[in-house]
């Protein structure tokens, strides 16, 4: 009778346990609905304050669709893995928004109006290798006035930047009004009338492609005041710029406003007016430009007497008049190696074309982050900008060219609580007393000693690179300008022009890293085999040059120079060659097949590990768990 209790007091138990275990988990995903635990290396899952803030702020619905071709992916494991990322942080979007963005998951099949929507949207559509089926892989947003913003297609490369560009989507569609970009330039970038042709100069392409995609209002350089709907000042080649002026800047940046600003020591876009003395047919001199009362203050110094030459990078200059081209230290041509991959400003470009371009440097008590953009390689050096003036062969630069061992700075990004350049308020103005007197009135009542929120601005040391002769061939095409690019300077102007126009929010958005987790070890492995398979072919090279050699001084010391056989001794150095090439041949298979035994090895343990151990120890602690059970039953 005892034992029958007991049989039913265990089945009880074992359906209450049930029962239970149930309510647990009805009851948890009710009360932890929305709860998340991300333990991912790099976060991934984990959504940063600016796109929180974009989210939170919208106003009105947002519809996103997204489509991807699952089916037609079956057998591209690797694209399908992106594609799940990319749903789930779109999945992290909607929930953050509550309720404010709605996710569609749409997988367009051949010939179905699925597809023929992404193809209205302007969703671009691969063609996969060996088949007939295109795939599509990109995102449409609305909002609920029909606003139509599109990431084409996610490119598995650009992964880092993938939270970067949704939340500009998102953004983009909660803010439809193109920013406003107030420019302050000392340059005619916009055109002017030359009055040696009689005719209107055309514009700089690099403004024409600005004005395409912002509202770009020409300020000047003489004012006091900014309007409020100017989201970013572009200065180019700030001279002479009066304090009121000045001031006006100051305010705008310490008032959460962000700026491009352009210096140069030597800006050949901005000659100077030919000075008595000067030889004919030389070309005069650039003009130089500053802020240093702005760079003091920010902890920036300028080597506005000092122009970066590197021997890597300088390009080759046409010399005319049938001489041969020129290396020439200051026109230099920067590769994707001297970009920062990491900002979304440079990371997808390829060269910049830069000319007689100055240095930036940090302070130590410098008050906010700097962060390079554009660099010059080790083979740089500062060199004094009057080399630079009435130059008739630019190779006299490289005599007695000596770099430093230091990457110097073409142009960074500043992002931090900045002071104000005018720490004792604004500067005074002169004003008519009414007795025919000026006095000076002083205005500080609204003066802001410290930008209010964290200021972003991009600093370049170059202006020339906004010329169109640095990146971009114009041609007139029965009446139209047609432009070929053969540098991305337009690139990264219109790159910073976009990152800086957006909000605060979206520009806090940075890099993040990737889902790919690569296998460490395996890597370390190859890399390993590989140094090891390098040393001994370079020896293979290296005996192979000594038995040449060897073989040219047996043939010279022969007496009948003119027989074509080969000589005892000839013929025995060469099978001794043949020999060791065939053991050196069979030690470089060894190596190789010591790196696939290596990494099997490492996999057969990854499997024993996954396939026994693990159960292995989970059978142990049940065990355990069953024999303390017992013990207690029997005490």
């Amino acid at each position: 009778m005892g034992t029958e209790s007991q049989r039913k007091y265990s089945v009880s138990s074992l359906a209450l346990v049930t029962v239970a275990f149930i309510a647990a988990i009805i009851l948890s995903n009710q009360l932890f609905r929305g709860w998340r635990i991300d333990l991912t290396e790099n976060n991934l899952y984990t959504l940063s304050d600016g796109t929180e803030k974009i989210l939170e702020n919208l106003q009105e619905p947002i519809n996103l669709y997204f489509y991807f071709s699952d089916k037609a992916t079956a057998n591209i494991p690797t694209l399908r893995d992106y594609a799940n990322r990319v749903r789930e942080m779109l999945e992290e979007f909607e929930e953050t928004a509550d309720g404010k963005i709605r996710l569609t998951v749409i997988d367009p099949l051949p010939f179905s109006e699925d597809e023929d929507r992404a193809a209205e949207f302007g969703l671009q559509d691969v063609q996969l290798p060996g088949g007939r089926d295109t795939i599509y892989f990109g995102l449409a947003g609305t909002d609920s006035v029909d606003n139509v913003e599109v990431i084409s297609f996610f490119q598995p490369d650009k992964e880092e930047f993938l939270e970067y560009d949704l939340a500009k989507l998102v953004s983009t569609l909660a803010q439809p009004q193109r920013p406003v970009i107030g420019l302050v330039a000392g340059v005619a970038m916009s055109g002017q009338f030359d009055p040696q042709t009689q005719r209107m100069q055309q514009p700089w392409a690099v403004y024409s492609q600005a004005a395409q995609l912002f509202e770009i209002r020409n300020l000047g350089t003489d004012f006091d005041s900014i309007d409020d709907d100017v989201s970013l000042l572009w200065i180019v080649q700030p001279k002479s710029i009066a304090n009121p002026t000045l001031y006006a800047i100051d305010q705008f940046i310490m008032d959460g406003g962000n700026a491009l600003i352009f210096v140069d020591p030597v800006a050949d876009a901005d000659p100077m007016a030919p000075t008595p003395g000067m030889p004919q047919g030389m070309p005069p001199m650039g003009q130089g430009s500053d802020l240093p009362a702005f760079f003091d203050a920010w902890g920036l110094e300028f080597s506005a007497q000092e122009v970066v030459a590197d021997a890597q990078l300088a390009l080759q200059i046409s010399m005319g008049g049938g001489l041969r081209p020129v290396r020439h230290l200051g026109f230099l041509g920067v590769t994707s190696a001297q970009l920062n991959s990491d900002d979304v400003v440079t990371s997808d470009l390829s060269s910049i074309n830069v000319a007689t371009a100055g240095a930036f440097t940090v302070t130590d008590d410098a008050p906010a982050d700097f962060e390079p953009l554009i660099s010059a390689t080790t083979s740089s050096a500062l060199l004094p900008a009057t080399r630079f003036s009435f130059l008739p062969d630019p190779g006299i630069l490289q005599n007695d060219f000596v770099p430093d061992p230091e990457r110097h700075v073409i142009a960074a990004r500043i992002s931090g609580k900045l002071p104000s350049a005018f720490p004792n308020g604004p500067p005074p103005t002169t004003v008519d007393s009414g007795d025919g007197d000026p006095a000076a009135e002083d205005e500080s009542g609204n003066h802001l000693a410290e930008s209010t929120t964290t200021s972003n601005l991009i600093v370049v040391g170059d202006v020339d690179l906004l010329g169109d002769q640095m990146w971009v061939q114009v041609q007139n095409f029965f009446g139209q300008q047609i432009a070929n690019a053969f540098a991305s300077n337009g690139a990264f102007v219109v790159n910073a022009l976009d990152s800086l126009s957006g909000s605060s929010d979206l520009i806090g958005v940075r890099s993040r890293g990737t889902f790919t987790r690569p296998f460490t070890r395996v890597e370390e492995l190859r890399v390993e085999a590989e140094s090891r398979y390098r040393d001994t072919e370079q020896r293979l090279q290296d005996e192979l040059a000594e038995t040449e050699r060897r073989l040219g001084e047996l043939q010279s010391a022969r007496e009948d120079s003119g027989d074509i056989l080969l000589t005892p001794e000839q013929q025995a150095e060469i099978d001794r060659f043949i020999a060791q090439r065939s053991q050196i041949r069979q030690d470089l298979r060894a190596v190789q097949r010591d790196l696939d035994r290596s990494i099997e090895r490492l996999g057969t343990v990854l499997k024993a590990i996954n396939i026994a151990l693990v159960p292995a120890i989970v059978i142990l602690l049940v065990l355990a768990a069953v024999w303390r059970r017992n013990r207690r039953q029997d005490a």
